[in-house]
């Protein structure tokens, strides 16, 4: 069978080289194509069965309305480029996973050119932008939804889907980080061996552009603080990103350090974590490291965001529970003293810090078990009609 599949971000790049994995085990002959990234290229360099990758994801990677607007002319080249591909591959499935703004449109060209459309991990219709939910019934074979809280929203909505449980169980309980130990992670990053707080600011320049200065000014203050004075902040780069990205927002601060591939090594060995909303916050959850999420924009994003989006919480471990296991800091509140009195009550006060742990159980538990990706890669490869490929 030939699978064409297209991520966009990071979070999409491991969702995808975890169902590659599910893929090749369950059909040892696949014939795998895909836009992704570096994930998704070394789980096809390990089979070398298939096509592998044609475009890397970080060369497309946009967030926020005014950047798509600055980046249109680029969007509308590169899914001329997919297109194109598709056509010429001629798949016998395109599985699109998350990245809705492209692969909306990917879809209702699939769709239309006669090609079986599978999307994997749900677009956040339930957040925002709920007119994507027609859509999804018309261009989609199959939705792959991820979340619980997602199946009465679906169900709802008649859309009609399979829910396999949440593959980020999978890659957080089997990546080197949950088997590492602290001596030799210092020892692999050169680090000193002191208290550290996590500073996870995004993998978008856009997100790095506003969440880096707040993390600097907080870095400051917390450092400035005697009891603090010996704790190191390291700055959770994402693998696309290059140090140039991080190291002018650093500059000369002794005590912040910006380390590449190991951020959950970075959550776990560390105190707290600042985590820009996203997947990462998520994976904080799984991984037990106590967190305060962040997040900011300009002000015409935020106020276009603010409009659309419907739900209570922006953090997805949030959402799972429907409360507040962790603060959230918006735009406004995302400020260096707001995030200097959260970090300092998650580490100074332990009955706060266990009550956040014991949510993070619980998140654990409403996502299901372990497997999921296979469980995943099972459903697919039934849709199809290939079990016996």
């Amino acid at each position: 069978m030939k699978y064409y599949i297209i991520a966009g971000e990071a979070s999409g790049d491991l969702h995808g080289s975890n169902l590659m994995r599910g893929l090749y085990s369950e059909d040892p002959r696949a014939d795998i194509r895909f836009w992704g990234g570096a994930e998704m290229d070394k789980v096809f360099r390990e089979h070398q069965t298939g096509t592998g990758m044609v475009r890397d994801y970080k060369d497309g990677a946009v967030m926020g309305f005014t950047q798509i607007l600055l980046h249109a002319a680029a969007f509308l080249r590169r899914f001329s480029d997919c297109t194109s591909d598709i056509m010429a591959w001629h798949p016998d499935v395109v599985i699109l996973i998350d990245y809705p703004g492209f692969n909306f449109r990917v879809a209702e060209f699939a769709h239309k050119a006669g090609f079986k459309v599978f999307y994997y991990i749900a677009p956040k219709v339930w957040a925002s932008r709920e007119s994507r939910v027609k859509k999804l019934k018309e261009y989609v074979d199959k939705l792959f939804i991820v979340f619980p809280f997602e199946i009465p929203y679906f169900s709802r909505k008649g859309v009609e889907f399979i829910y396999k449980g949440n593959p980020l169980i999978d890659a957080i309980d089997n990546s080197r980080a949950m088997a590492d130990t602290r001596e030799s992670f210092l020892e692999r990053t050169g680090l000193p061996d002191t208290p550290t707080i996590a500073l996870l600011a995004g993998s978008r320049t856009s997100e790095i552009g506003v969440m880096m200065p707040v993390f600097m000014q907080f870095a400051d203050m917390l450092h400035a603080i005697p009891e603090y004075s010996d704790y190191r902040f390291i700055v959770a780069a994402a693998p696309s990103r290059r140090l140039e990205d991080y190291a002018g927002y650093v500059r000369d601060r002794e005590y912040v350090s910006i380390v590449f591939g190991e951020s959950h090594s970075v959550m776990r060995f560390s105190q707290a974590a600042v985590v820009n909303s996203g997947t990462a916050s998520l994976e904080c959850a799984l991984i037990g490291t106590p967190q305060v999420v962040g997040y900011g924009g300009s002000p015409l994003n935020f106020l276009i965001a603010k409009s659309i989006i419907k739900v209570k919480y922006i953090s997805l471990g949030n959402l799972i529970l429907d409360r507040h296991c962790f603060r959230e800091l918006l735009q406004f509140y995302f400020t260096p003293e707001n995030l200097v009195e959260e970090v300092r009550r998650m580490i100074e006060d332990t009955a706060y810090r266990a009550g956040m742990l014991d949510g993070y159980s619980q998140i654990r538990q409403k996502l299901g078990g372990s497997g999921a990706s296979a469980s995943v890669a099972r459903a697919m490869i039934g849709e199809l009609g290939a079990r016996d490929c």
